[in-house]
């Protein structure tokens, strides 16, 4: 299957919004598959809730105020503000949801090992006894 972007509709209802400015919208969501392509390509087909919630915190906030003052006017934004961005939970779901990253085995036993013992075998040992001769017991 290919990743099918989502729709205007999509990123209203994903909001909560009645209405949404369909061309806003879809310019948001066009930019945010570009934004999370440049992290994983092609995008896996979950990946659809990271790029809505890029495109919705976007167009929900798009200059990024983080503290908001009505009387007497107060504003402030982080530097560099404005724009869409991935967060680093946005890129690490990204790339789980296209199996990239997590935990991993790697067997380093080659491929003609064998069951039979590696250390070396003293013959004249009887089968049964506890210990190999020279190791202190009688």
């Amino acid at each position: 299957m290919t990743f099918t972007p989502p729709t205007a509709e999509d990123l209203a209802l994903y909001l909560g919004l009645g209405e949404i400015q369909g061309n806003r919208a879809d310019l948001l969501i066009e930019q945010a598959v570009a934004l999370s392509e440049s992290v994983v390509k092609p995008l896996p087909d979950q990946a659809t809730a990271v790029v809505l919630s890029v495109a919705g915190r976007a167009y929900i906030n798009p200059q990024q105020v983080t503290y908001e003052t009505i009387g007497p006017q107060s504003v402030q934004r982080p530097a560099g503000s404005g724009g869409l961005y991935l967060t680093k939970a946005d890129k690490a779901a990204l790339k789980a949801l296209a199996g990239r990253g997590g935990a991993f085995t790697v067997d380093p036993t080659p491929d003609e090992a064998t069951a039979s013992p590696t250390w070396p075998v003293i013959d004249g040992r009887v089968p049964g006894e506890p210990y190999e001769p020279g190791w202190g017991y009688p």
